[in-house]
């Protein structure tokens, strides 16, 4: 190589390492900015002085404020929220959840107002609701305009009155759904045995009390002679964090549960097993889906961070906080997400999820919408379906049933349980 090819190829090599290491430091200036208060103030601030001086008609400026509010809390997550003044007295005064409302576990994702899982035996479960649909409308309000929280007072009201929901589900066109409002019964946990001395607990709700009928329906097992479990937590969204450990502590004796953690996943408080409540060490495994959340996931990640036993099915959905009022001086109010729920190792479960150690997808799982599939632009396929929308009452399935497809989930749980009985005879019959 000549020495002006040499000298070619060192300025050419140092033009790059110089564009790479300015790019770098822009990138980094430019996300240090992003994420400075002050420039953003100035922003708001440069916004807010067009609207005075520019704007065509006379700001009112209450209205804007408003506006830019409900923007700010929109950006943090789906359970953070802006509250006008009417709305803060209710939820101070406890009339938040007081209601009838159609008896579903629901979240925000990119936007879209989306079912984590209704209810069993509830009225949008009986109405043909299912876990992944995505609400489109709620008696001809469009929800991609307005927050969570908002959302849920618009499916709250009078005991018989209806909800009339526009509904998106993956694989058919849009329908409309009329959901009867009424009050919500949630049936306890249910406990049946199969063929090996294989007890299952199928857990309904982790509400406040629900970890005192999961306990009875397992003491019923074993007294039947069960000497392995299936927890099943499968469509289990929401309930409360100290149920959620309660059930955990069933079959984990000792050791860290659950976290909760505050800003910058600072732990804020431990909860750990107790011993006395610790009542089966045999083989265990639980079964999770996109519709467990929040409680669910304590119980799933307990047993996967203990080795507790295999967790089967598919990533969770990634619930689990706490918020906190803020008011304004306009009597308006920030409610904000400040705790989060998180695992015995400190992961969060708000926008995560737990990852089962192993993964069955079920075949009716395969055709809901995955969130994460979800990005909240006009352009997803969920917006704009292919098909043209047509005026239904019901739900397709609730028109035409299908035939239940088999439990695969539970089928492999099960082949799990059974796996270890023969592995374990298999050794004992090894000669020493």
């Amino acid at each position: 190589m000549s020495f002006r090819s040499k000298f070619l190829l060192v300025v050419f090599s140092a033009t790059l390492a110089l564009y790479a290491l300015v790019g770098g430091w822009m990138s980094i200036n430019a996300q240090q900015q992003q994420n400075d208060p002050g420039a953003q103030l100035r922003i708001f601030e440069s916004v807010l002085r067009h609207i005075q001086d520019d704007y065509v008609d006379e700001p009112d400026l209450a209205k804007v404020r408003a506006g830019a509010l409900r923007g700010l809390a929109y950006g943090l997550d789906p359970y953070s929220t802006y509250l006008t003044p009417e709305q803060v007295k209710g939820f101070r005064a406890g009339n938040a959840g007081n209601q009838p409302g159609i008896g579903a576990e629901l979240s925000q994702f990119a936007s879209y107002l989306y079912v984590i899982a209704p209810v069993k035996g509830g009225p949008a479960d009986l109405a043909g609701l299912q876990a992944g649909d995505i609400i489109e409308y709620i008696d001809g309000k469009a929800t991609r305009d307005i927050s969570l929280y908002d959302a849920r007072q618009l499916l709250n009201g009078a005991p018989g009155s209806e909800a009339k929901l526009r509904v998106l589900r993956a694989g058919t066109r849009p329908f409309n759904l009329s959901v009867r409002r009424g009050a919500v019964q949630v049936p306890g946990a249910q406990a049946r045995t199969e063929a090996g001395r294989i007890g299952i607990v199928k857990v309904n709700s982790l509400a406040e009390g629900e970890a005192a009928d999961v306990k009875q329906r397992l003491q019923e097992l074993l007294k039947q002679g069960a000497q392995k479990i299936v927890l099943d937590l499968r469509s289990v969204a929401g309930g409360s964090l100290e149920e959620g450990v309660k059930v955990a502590n069933l079959f984990i004796r000792e050791g860290a549960l659950a976290q909760t953690v505050g800003r910058g996943n600072k732990p804020l408080k431990s909860y750990a097993a107790d011993p006395k409540g610790a009542i089966f060490d045999g083989p265990t495994t639980v079964l999770i889906d996109r519709g467990s959340a929040a409680a669910a996931e304590i119980v799933a990640s307990a047993f996967l961070e203990h080795k507790r036993g295999e967790v089967v099915g598919v990533k969770s959905f990634g619930a689990g906080a706490e918020q906190q009022l803020f008011t304004l001086r306009g009597g308006d109010g920030l409610l904000l997400t400040t705790v989060k729920w998180a695992s015995s190792a400190g992961k969060p479960f708000l926008g995560e999820g737990v990852k089962p150690s192993v993964e069955v997808k079920a075949p009716e799982l395969a055709e809901a919408i995955d969130p994460e599939d979800l990005t909240g632009n006009d352009d997803d396929p969920i917006a704009q379906p292919n098909a043209p929308a047509e005026r239904r009452d019901v739900a397709p399935e609730a028109a035409s049933p299908k035939q239940q497809p088999e439990d695969v989930q539970l089928k492999k749980a099960l082949e799990l349980l059974r796996e270890k009985d023969n592995k374990q005879t298999q050794s004992q019959q090894r000669p020493t």
